[in-house]
């Protein structure tokens, strides 16, 4: 698998450090991949003509500095979201846009999203829930980092898209940020979104496909409706959708999963993996824009 010996590898070990790895019950070394990229890396070096000694070195920095960088990476991004939590305590509207603007340099707009606006919403939704911050201060939190969202998904929005989705919120559903979320990573893989909102009834989505024809429909749900409610609006969307796919996230849509799937929608993956093969699987995406 790496073309060094056993023998070899047991000498770096003793020697080096590396690599480092785990023993079974039987005292049998377990290989991680993280063990064999390593070694590979050593091997590459000491084919390139450098001792064993030095590229074991070598490897072992490169990686502590891989760590100290992630590591400070994660502490910015933590960083942004207590910062604008602490003025959506103070109920601060200044503060609140001073924060969200200085997040705006930690990264792309999905990462921003994913690590910085997604996690600060959630808190912000729990602390209302609690009862340590007013609805006042929730709307204008949400109002303020929706503002920014939209207007980073227009400026990531793919030129000349061969595919276009349809992102609306379901009927009763007010929370939109998830949408925003969406798109991000749909332009990743060059896909545009059309971006309806909240509370978009069915009838709203039927028009929105007999006029722009959408390759996917993708609808987010926080709160999982009644049941008698849930089923009628899942009735109304999938004759809305008709031949067109439709996709139900947000955290609701594991629980309506099997009237969901009866109707022949789609309840979205949360790993990117996974959710983008459902979404190469349903329109086709261009081979170049999988990551």
């Amino acid at each position: 698998m790496t073309g060094v010996s056993a023998a070899t590898l047991r000498a770096w070990e003793r020697r080096y450090g590396l690599p480092a790895p785990r023993r079974s019950s039987s005292a049998y070394r377990l290989y991680s991949d993280r063990d064999v990229e390593r070694i590979r890396r050593v091997r590459e070096l000491c084919d390139a003509g450098m001792a064993p000694s030095e590229a074991a070195r070598t490897v072992l920095a490169t990686d502590d500095e891989a760590a100290v960088a992630a590591r400070v990476e994660a502490d910015n991004d933590e960083l942004a979201v207590q910062r604008i939590l602490e003025a959506v305590d103070h109920f601060d509207p200044d503060r609140i846009e001073a924060a969200v603007k200085s997040s705006l340099f930690l990264g792309p707009a999905v990462t921003l999203f994913e690590r910085v606006f997604s996690p600060a919403l959630v808190q912000i939704g729990e602390r209302w829930a609690r009862g340590s911050i007013s609805v006042a201060q929730e709307h204008l939190a949400a109002e303020i980092l929706g503002n920014t969202m939209r207007f980073l998904l227009r400026l990531v929005q793919p030129e000349h898209a061969r595919r276009q989705v349809v992102l609306a919120c379901f009927a009763d559903e007010e929370h939109t940020g998830p949408l925003y979320g969406v798109g991000m990573r749909l332009a990743t893989w060059s896909v545009k979104s059309i971006v309806l909102g909240a509370r978009t009834p069915p009838e709203a989505v039927r028009h929105t496909i007999e006029q722009l024809r959408p390759d996917i429909v993708g609808l987010s749900a926080t709160i999982a409706p009644a049941p008698d409610r849930l089923h009628a609006l899942l009735d109304g969307y999938a004759e809305a959708c008709g031949a067109t796919p439709w996709i139900v996230g947000g955290l609701a849509s594991e629980a309506m999963r099997e009237p969901l799937v009866a109707r022949g929608g789609h309840v979205a993956p949360t790993a990117k993996e996974r959710f983008h093969e459902l979404i190469h699987t349903l329109c086709p995406l261009d081979p170049n824009t999988g990551e």
